[in-house]
């Protein structure tokens, strides 16, 4: 079903009001409005420090980050009290700027149990897919993203180079098919050829039945996935919004370019965790 013929309560929308929300007491978010609905590709960037990172972690529900004012809504619903594993059964997924390792546990046993911890979420072990029906459904979704056996033989991004782990998160958002999905920096520390298998592999994915926000520091990625919608973040709020021109806009001025257009003051970003 394409979103051309769903209904608007049909399609699956993250909408964010006046979100504010503060670090170690320090407000890093300022007043944060967006909404993402499914078939939609996003892309919001901004620089070092702007609150991109801090958004994502707020979305996804990471302990540490207090939401001050407004509203995160999910298919009409509240999800600011959710914990991270109620929003990713709900539909949602976050793609690590820092994939963590998990030594001991293989990516594909890794990747069977969040398939069933999302599909069967009564925990029913009589539900739960059988290894050998995963193993095929998995092996489906490998050829569309063109990853090798071995990959998922390992423990999960144990030994895996930048461009690998970002390859494994980009198989999980596969395998677990949510509708709205966040990239927090997906591009960060890859090499062109790396980028290239990435965003090829995000490419695969989109369509109808999912949305995709895109947090980046840079344009590149987006040579290569093109947004329907550009948001630039600069201290915490959105200063400017428009197609994927803004894009190459945003290229040729930079960051201090769109301060200057949009009257802010430049000052130094403090939000480690950008």
């Amino acid at each position: 079903m394409s979103t051309d013929t769903k209904t608007k309560t049909d399609i699956a929308t993250l909408e964010i009001r006046d979100l504010h929300a503060r670090v170690e007491g320090k407000e890093i978010l300022k007043g944060i409005d967006l909404r993402v609905r499914q078939g939609e590709v996003h892309a919001l960037m901004g620089p070092n420090g702007s609150g991109k990172s801090t958004l994502a972690n707020v979305l996804m529900g990471r302990p540490g980050y207090e939401v001050t004012k407004g509203e995160v809504l999910f298919k009409g619903k509240s999800i600011l009290s959710l914990k991270a594993d109620e929003r990713a059964r709900a539909g949602l997924f976050l793609a690590f700027q820092y994939p963590t390792e998990i030594p001991g546990v293989s990516s594909v046993n890794f990747l069977r149990s969040a398939y069933n911890a999302i599909k069967n979420p009564t925990g029913d072990d009589t539900k739960n897919v059988s290894a050998l029906a995963f193993r095929k459904y998995l092996k489906e979704k490998m050829n569309l993203l063109g990853v090798e056996d071995e990959m998922v033989r390992r423990y999960v991004n144990q030994g895996f180079s930048g461009g690998e782990k970002k390859r494994n998160e980009i198989l999980q958002m596969a395998v677990l098919e949510p509708e709205i999905a966040i990239l927090d920096e997906t591009d960060s520390g890859l090499d062109i050829d790396a980028l290239k298998a990435v965003a090829g592999g995000v490419a695969q994915l989109i369509g109808p039945d999912l949305g995709v926000l895109i947090i980046t520091h840079y344009q590149r990625i987006l040579n290569y996935i093109t947004p329907n919608f550009v948001h630039v973040l600069i201290q915490g709020r959105i200063v400017k919004e428009g197609g994927p021109e803004l894009a190459q806009e945003l290229e040729k001025v930079g960051y201090e370019g769109i301060r200057a257009e949009v009257g802010l003051a430049a000052e130094e970003e403090e939000d480690a965790k950008s």
